[in-house]
């Protein structure tokens, strides 16, 4: 986003010398190590799950496997949510970020991330389910790390830091980028100034964000299918028009990736340059083990914990295998890549130059109403994590409804921010979250793989999912606390 005079970004400009610094030196090898140790962990555990039951995932998703209908929430409407904060700017802005500072092999470790995350975000998303707990009558669930802490490590005081830690990220920083990510789109696109698109973008929220997380599950179910569809149109589109170029660019980003790709090597994007986006920016984008998506994931009904595992891990494939994939191909067969622009940090305004490349100016609206959706819905996605979270605090409804108030505030404070400003908040945050919740579920993870071989037991042979029962389940290291998965049905008042 180019620079603004006004004071309140003069000042933040300022904080850009702290804030960089310090999102570096948290995204470097500690980090990248903890998350890949962590999904390498779990795919060997589960004998590479991510794969076993790949097929699964996608019946689960279609309501293939299960024929009991469940009220509120149902595992679809949660999934969707979830994908609406997970497919956002990650996908066009962070793709685009990762190439300009780790060059194409960025990609690469994006992958590996996304795969080993699939694992991971099994393992949460199933915690979530396995520790959720009844919200207002028999129909609807509260779940997700803070939940789970407290109940499955014991633990009030670390719930608590994890769930105001989720508010301040979801509710706070991360709208902060996805309204930036808009402005930077208008502007870039439109010479639209960031402090219209601030106020459109209150106005435009305000209704549905102040009806609450069901209304927005509602919202979400319909309109992220058909713009991440749209979108993966695009991207294909883009890459039949440059079929002989496709092979190419796999092989660029493979030998980017370990640093065999002089012409890359020698701008700087090495291997570490490489490691580092690509990790911080796949994470940022699928989330796995960031413990976002389980905040979601905890509010769907289904009949056995597992199912939302299997569905949350095909959002992280669909995320970043499939979308940030067609992203980075756009961008690298299209013309408006070249080596020159490492460094750079370019945001929307490289992707859209790769369709505009390929379609022509018109193409500049086309990718202005995706990226403008994408992070609108993202904004959804993001604020029912935090209300999630305001809920496990136990905030009062006028205490949540001022709160909406302010991050609406922050949404427009965002749009006026610059570019790396932004992103470098929300890698602290991220980082912040990440650290606690990996430890969490590494330490909580005997009742995953007890609530994993209890669902495949009952499917062995290809049977549909019956009813999970955790109480005297010798799967089990133990008695579920409450009633939601005891003998009683869950979703019967």
């Amino acid at each position: 986003m180019t620079d603004h005079s006004s004071p309140l970004v003069l000042a933040w400009d300022v904080t850009d010398n702290l804030i960089q610094p310090t999102s570096d030196f948290l995204h470097g090898w500690i980090l990248a190590a903890l998350l890949l140790g962590v999904g390498v962990f779990f795919t060997i555990r589960t004998r590479c799950v991510q794969l076993r039951l790949f097929p699964r995932m996608w019946a689960t998703v279609l309501g293939r496997d299960d024929d009991t209908q469940h009220p509120g929430i149902s595992s679809f409407q949660a999934f969707a949510t979830g994908m609406a904060s997970r497919v956002g700017t990650g996908n066009i802005v962070g793709v685009a970020i990762a190439l300009t500072l780790g060059g194409p092999g960025a990609i690469f470790w994006m992958w590996v991330v996304a795969f080993v995350g699939m694992a991971t975000g099994f393992v949460e998303a199933t915690l979530a389910q396995i520790f959720k707990e009844r919200y207002n009558g028999d129909a609807t669930f509260r779940g997700g790390p803070a939940y789970y802490i407290r109940a499955g490590l014991g633990s009030r005081r670390f719930a608590a830091m994890f769930a105001i830690i989720v508010i301040f990220v979801f509710g706070f920083a991360f709208n902060m980028v996805q309204a930036n990510t808009i402005a930077d789109a208008l502007e870039q696109g439109h010479s639209i100034p960031p402090w219209v698109t601030a106020i459109a973008l209150v106005l435009l929220l305000a209704p549905l964000l102040l009806r609450g997380i069901s209304a927005i599950a509602r919202f979400a179910g319909t309109w992220m299918p058909i713009v991440a569809g749209v979108y993966i149109l695009v991207a294909l589109a883009v890459a039949l028009l440059n079929l002989p170029a496709v092979p190419g660019v796999f092989a660029d980003i493979v030998t980017s990736a370990f640093g065999l790709n002089e012409a890359v090597a020698g701008t700087g994007a090495g291997i570490f340059a490489a490691l580092m986006n690509g990790t911080r920016r796949g994470l940022f984008s699928n989330e796995a083990g960031m413990g976002s998506a389980p905040n979601m994931a905890a509010t769907a009904s289904v009949t056995h914990p597992v199912q939302q595992g299997l569905i949350q891990s095909l959002g992280v494939f669909i995320d970043t295998i499939v979308i940030c994939t067609g992203t980075a191909i756009m961008i690298l067969v299209s013309g408006a890549w070249d080596v020159s622009l490492i460094g750079s940090q370019q945001g929307a305004a490289l992707t859209t130059a790769a369709v505009t490349t390929e379609f022509g100016s018109w193409a500049t609206i086309l990718m202005t109403v995706i990226v403008f959706l994408f992070a609108f819905t993202s904004i959804f996605g993001n604020y029912s994590y935090a209300e999630v979270n305001l809920h496990y605090l136990n905030v009062s409804e006028r205490g949540t409804r001022r709160l909406r108030v302010v991050i609406l505030a922050a949404v427009a404070l965002g749009a006026l921010l610059t570019l790396p400003a932004a992103w470098g908040l929300a890698d602290i945050a991220m980082w912040m979250m990440a650290m606690t919740n990996l430890v969490a579920i590494v330490l909580l993870s005997r009742w995953f793989f007890g609530a994993l071989k209890d669902y495949e037991a009952m499917t062995a042979g290809g049977q549909r999912v019956s009813r999970f029962v955790g109480h005297n389940n010798p799967h089990l290291p133990g008695d579920i606390p409450g009633d939601v998965w005891g003998v009683k049905d869950p979703d019967r008042h």
